[in-house]
């Protein structure tokens, strides 16, 4: 274990980055204000902002961010771009926001950075605790937006997974000095002899100040494997502060099994003793790490502390609390099967359009019901998870294999690719409570994803009075009964 001194320590207890926006600022700051790093979702900040402005910004909450904001000028724009007084009739669509391109306008740059800081800037008001964002590597074009916004509001922890993370401690370097940052973006179809495809961000540009200095938060890298993180450390320019170490447990996207591809009876990936993680050659890098994935318990705790570890990042616990931000209605039929012992959440190979194996609670009303699923008319007007590729003529284009079959195989998707995919940006997005309406009057169904480890969940809602949501603080308090001494 890392030795620390007074001034320097370090939580115990990570807040898992559940997105879109379950992590979202309420939460985050409920577990910083117990001294533990609570963590938002960085995943689709822009729409996120955009949408809680059209509803009105119930509670002045977007606003007395935005009156904070370094750059009024930039803020005013966001506001009249979005904000609606009284906030949209509910059976009125959100009005659209821009889709990411490598070439974004800048109006989107801007809503991507101040919807970054207005989630920092709310998680860290009224305590003096750590605040962290957790960020996706596949949705890598808005990242450096992202980033720049949550540096501006003095975040303090970076986590980032769902690919390699190699670029990013060279990438907040050069925010902290306000340097402009060419990003590669990875693109299908790109040869060895074509020019690199990147996104650019200028913080002067943008800031309008060219020698503005930010703090450096300290970066962990989300990974799944020993040799990933080894490789990361190896190098300076590459090495970040420390890991977070995901097991497949864990909810949301998870890595594929390391062996042959297989499955189970129900199709769901299975894991074996090459995807367990050599905790000993961790502890041996030097670098604090935490555990997560099925450690979110008391036993769990003491168990990653034994191991070397910091301690252990918890996310299915407080994804149910009364902070969190999935809709309330969800949180409380997941309890209700929790406590029941009816709860069924697997991993789906085919769900999510990234590829990568993805929970999902079996839930009625939810896309996880095939009749739901089938009856939902496809469309891609969100496109966080689209991928660039190159056509024919050399320029640049953008798929997903859950937009309509029609437009996905016309761009040169496979068919084949497309079976089984959801929507992951409208579902994720209606689990936050801020689902579309549709011209033809429906609504957009959500996705609940989860790990699949209950333990916590079920001790915490059952020592409330009516075994519904329960305050974040009682995950905490669960949790820290694992303290071990020394």
């Amino acid at each position: 274990m890392v030795a620390l001194n007074d001034q320097d320590m370090l939580p115990t207890i990570i807040q898992g980055g559940m997105g879109v926006s379950v992590s979202g600022w309420q939460l985050a700051r409920s577990v910083s204000q117990t001294g533990e790093l609570g963590v938002v979702s960085g995943t689709a900040l822009d729409v996120v902002c955009a949408r809680r402005l059209m509803m009105g910004d119930p509670g002045g909450h977007v606003r007395q961010a935005l009156a904070a904001f370094p750059i009024p000028a930039m803020a005013r724009r966001v506001m009249k771009r979005y904000y609606i007084h009284g906030g949209k009739a509910a059976d009125e669509p959100f009005r659209a926001v821009p889709r990411f391109t490598v070439t974004p306008p800048v109006a989107l740059q801007e809503l991507t950075v101040v919807g970054a800081f207005c989630e920092v800037w709310l998680a860290k008001q009224e305590h003096s605790g750590p605040v962290g964002i957790n960020f996706l590597r596949k949705i890598e074009i808005p990242l450096p937006f992202g980033l720049l916004g949550a540096m501006l509001a003095d975040v303090d922890y970076i986590l980032i997974g769902a690919g390699n993370p190699a670029e990013i401690p060279a990438v907040l370097r050069a925010l902290a000095q306000c340097e402009d940052v060419e990003f590669g973006v990875r693109t299908q179809g790109l040869r060895s002899v074509d020019a690199p495809v990147s996104v650019r961000c200028s913080p002067a540009e943008l800031l309008d100040d060219a020698g503005r200095d930010l703090a450096l938060p300290r970066f962990l890298a989300i990974v799944a494997s020993l040799d990933l993180a080894a490789g990361l450390a190896r190098d300076p320019s590459t090495r970040p502060f420390g890991f977070i170490v995901e097991g497949p447990s864990a909810g949301g996207h998870n890595a594929p099994p390391r062996g042959p591809r297989r499955v189970d009876e129900l199709g769901q990936p299975v894991y074996d003793e090459r995807d367990t993680v050599d905790l000993d050659g961790m502890a041996a890098l030097g670098l604090p790490f935490w555990l997560a994935g099925g450690y979110g318990t008391p036993a769990g705790l003491t168990q990653a502390r034994a191991a070397g570890a910091q301690g252990i990042q918890v996310g299915t616990a407080f994804a149910y609390s009364q902070e969190s931000g999935l809709a309330d209605s969800l949180k409380r039929q997941v309890l209700g099967k929790v406590l029941a012992g009816t709860l069924d959440v697997r991993s789906d190979w085919r769900a999510s359009p990234t590829g990568f194996p993805f929970r999902v609670i079996q839930l009625e009303g939810t896309v996880s019901d095939p009749e739901i699923a089938a009856a939902r008319k496809a469309v891609c007007d969100l496109g966080a998870l689209r991928t660039p590729f190159i056509k024919a003529n050399g320029d640049i284009d953008y798929r997903c294999p859950a937009e309509p079959l029609a437009v996905y195989t016309r761009k040169g998707g496979r068919a084949q690719n497309a079976e089984g995919r959801q929507c992951l940006c409208n579902a994720l997005m209606a689990a936050a409570d801020f689902p579309q309406q549709r011209p033809d009057g429906s609504t957009e169904p959500a996705i609940v994803t989860s790990g699949d480890d209950f333990q916590a969940v079920l001790a915490v809602a059952s020592s409330g009075s009516d075994g519904g949501p329960y305050p974040a603080r009682a995950v905490v308090d669960y949790l820290r009964a694992g303290l071990t001494a020394g």
